[in-house]
C-alpha cells in the first residue's frame, strides 16, 4: 500500500510512478487551478478504480512433489462363484390417507351497528366472528376513515340478522359533526 494524493493506493509501484509523472507534466501544461484539479481528480479516480487487492509484482507460486516409487506384493485369490437366490416380494405402497375435509365455518350473523361510532361497530362485527369489514364515506365524497371513532355508521350492508362472511360487511359512515339520521 502506498499513499497517492493523500489517498491510500493499493496498485503497483510502477503505475504510481506513471501517475506521478503524468501529474507533473499536466501541472506545467495547464494554468487553470480548476482544470488542474479536475484532471488530478480524474487520475485519482482512475487510480482508485484500477486498484486491486494484489500488487503487480506478486507472482503465483506452485509446488511440485518429487515422484516416489513404492512396490508391494499383491496376491490375488479367486473363489468359486456361489449361486444365491433371493425371493423378492412385491412391496405395497404405504396407504394414503384420504384428504381431511373440514366443514366450512358457519357464517356469522350481522349485528345491528347503525348509529354506533365506526370503531365500536367494527369491534362488534369482530366479536360476531368476522375479522375484516369495509367502510365507506356515506356522503359519496370518497373520504377515508382515518380515525374510526370520529365517524358514525348511518348504513350497513348486509342488514342486521343476515348471514355474512369476511369482507362482505360494508359500513357507510359520516363524521360525527355532520348531519345524519341518527
Amino acid at each position: 500500500m502506498c499513499i497517492f494524493l493523500g489517498v491510500p493506493y493499493f496498485g503497483s509501484p510502477q503505475t504510481k510512478e506513471y501517475l506521478v509523472r503524468t501529474r507533473r507534466s499536466l501541472r506545467f501544461r495547464t494554468s487553470s487551478t480548476v482544470t488542474r484539479t479536475m484532471i488530478v481528480a480524474a487520475f485519482a479516480a482512475t487510480a482508485l478504480t484500477a486498484c486491486s487487492g494484489e500488487s503487480a509484482d506478486t507472482k503465483p507460486t506452485s509446488t511440485t512433489a518429487a515422484p516416489t516409487t513404492t512396490s508391494a506384493l499383491v496376491t490375488t485369490t479367486t473363489a468359486a462363484p456361489v449361486a444365491t437366490t433371493t425371493a423378492v416380494s412385491p412391496v405395497a405402497p404405504p396407504p394414503v390417507a384420504p384428504p381431511v375435509v373440514t366443514p366450512a365455518a358457519a357464517p356469522a350473523t350481522m349485528p345491528d351497528v347503525m348509529c354506533m361510532n365506526l370503531q365500536d361497530a367494527q369491534d362488534t362485527i369482530q366479536a360476531a366472528g368476522v375479522f375484516f369489514s369495509r367502510s365507506a364515506d356515506a356522503t359519496g365524497a370518497g373520504r377515508r376513515q382515518v380515525v374510526d371513532s370520529n365517524w358514525i355508521v348511518v348504513d350497513q350492508t348486509p342488514s342486521a340478522g343476515s348471514p355474512f362472511g369476511e369482507i362482505e360487511a360494508v359500513l357507510s359512515a359520516v363524521k360525527i359533526d355532520e348531519p345524519s339520521p341518527c
